[in-house]
């Protein structure tokens, strides 16, 4: 990799810009905002914490329908499981049939933590929203009315 530039590197006195992080986001309609720029100006960091409250709301809200199928398949496997017995059907295999119902109310139940984990970053993400914008929110405006250029977002960066 010799003679490649890396982004953020000093090469011969200039510097070559950072190219915007933008991560990955689940594919197709799911009616998100999008990923604001990353250049962590007032607005695009407040635009970030809101769109990560949002897409923790969305992964619960996937979760529980998948809670709720895993549940509604585990109930369906317990009654056919039970019409196996009913019908003299083989032990071995009412009982491999029981072995996945049982299996699938364990997953359903497990993925509770992750509920949880969600419910705890939307909190935290509209948490931080709410007090980044009381924290700079009137200095952002201050700045904004001033009618003065001011420093692309980074500039004053420490390092």
């Amino acid at each position: 990799m010799s003679g490649e530039i890396v982004p953020g590197q000093v090469v011969s006195g200039s510097i070559v810009p950072r190219d915007s992080y933008v991560p990955a986001v689940p594919a197709g309609g799911d009616n998100l905002p999008a990923i604001p720029d990353s250049n962590l100006g007032f607005v695009s960091l407040g635009a970030a914490v809101i769109t990560l409250a949002a897409r923790a709301l969305w992964l619960k809200e996937k979760i529980w329908i998948l809670q709720s199928l895993f549940r509604r398949n585990a109930d369906k496997a317990s009654h056919m499981s039970e019409m196996c017995d009913a019908a003299e059907v083989e032990p071995r295999f009412t009982a491999l049939i029981m072995e996945g119902a049982n299996s699938l109310r364990e997953v359903a139940e497990e993925s509770g933590d992750l509920v949880n984990a969600a419910d705890q970053m939307q909190m935290d993400a509209q948490g931080f929203a709410d007090s980044h914008q009381s924290e700079y929110g009137g200095i952002y405006e201050t700045v904004q009315s001033m009618g003065v250029q001011q420093p692309k977002p980074g500039f004053n960066e420490v390092k």
